[in-house]
């Protein structure tokens, strides 16, 4: 079965055990299916792999048309994030704990990857959230300190020793709401099975042209969350609260001062994910949520 891809980025999870035979097997498995292989620079340097060209983001955007992520959610969101501007099908191998998007597991690899690799499988996109962070100056103008995508949430929370944070919330030029919390999550549809489904959020279907504003440990229990339409923007303000942060996906940081404004916008790219023929978010959510596990 010939493959309709031609160049295969292999991007590992090289903190894990056993990460180097894994991905060497895996990148043994994908040549044997006639495909170009290559490891992103940071796991062929991690693992020590040098059977195959080491190669940047930029790189891969450029000579790769195909990524397979072996690892958890955690680095499927950062290969994402990364090549977020290349708009290359990513394809997940799971080596670690829950697999939202990580859906093939390693003992299913052999069987399951050559139909994939020759165009016989489900294709996804997955929307993302672009953010900035402004700060006010000395002449009354708004400077850009911080920006950065996210494929699941970004997260507006309090210093790890301080006490709650007050927020000022805006959806486009209406105020919503002013509330004290430990922070405040604006989670996609991706992200709602993740930080804010712990913090009582609702799960947006993939498709839902919406996002979650998850509020997280609210001083005042009528503060719920709610699920926006993601064609506007959301403006968070740090009205007051010490050691504040925002964070994207957990993965890319920034420290706030007060008067800091988040902005969240739709980000125009999309993430695409390829599944296996016949895979079912439903399907995934009973299987990572145990809904099943009382069934007769």
């Amino acid at each position: 079965m010939a493959s309709r891809f031609r160049h295969a980025a292999l991007v590992g999870k090289y903190q894990a055990p056993c990460s180097r035979r894994v991905l060497a097997d895996v990148a043994e498995f994908l040549a044997a299916q006639g495909l170009e292989v290559s490891l992103d620079a940071d796991s062929a340097l991690a693992t020590g792999i040098a059977d195959y060209p080491a190669l940047t983001t930029a790189e891969i955007g450029r000579q790769c048309d195909v990524v397979v992520v072996v690892g958890g959610d955690g680095t499927m969101l950062a290969t994402a994030r990364a090549l977020a501007e290349f708009n290359l099908p990513l394809v997940g191998i799971n080596q670690g704990r829950l697999g939202f998007m990580t859906d093939i597991s390693l003992a299913e690899l052999r069987e399951t990857l050559p139909a994939m690799l020759a165009g016989d499988y489900e294709e996804e996109h997955r929307g993302m959230l672009q953010g900035k962070v402004k700060r006010p100056a000395a002449d009354d103008t708004l400077e850009v300190i911080h920006e950065s995508f996210a494929v699941n949430d970004v997260v507006v929370s309090r210093g790890a020793t301080a006490g709650m944070v007050e927020l000022r919330v805006d959806i486009g030029d209406e105020f919503v709401a002013n509330l004290r919390a430990d922070g405040l999550i604006v989670g996609s549809p991706t992200g709602s099975t993740a930080y804010a489904l712990s913090a009582g959020g609702p799960i947006l279907h993939p498709k839902v042209a919406g996002w979650a504003l998850v509020p997280i440990a609210p001083h005042d229990l009528s503060n719920r969350p709610i699920v926006v339409p993601d064609s506007g923007e959301v403006q968070v303000e740090i009205v007051s609260g010490r050691d504040a942060t925002v964070n994207f996906d957990m993965q890319s940081l920034t420290s706030l001062a007060h008067g800091d404004r988040i902005r969240v916008r739709r980000s125009g790219g999309t993430v695409r994910f390829l599944h296996p023929r016949g895979w079912s978010y439903f399907a995934t959510l009973r299987e990572k949520l145990h809904w099943a596990s009382g069934a007769v």
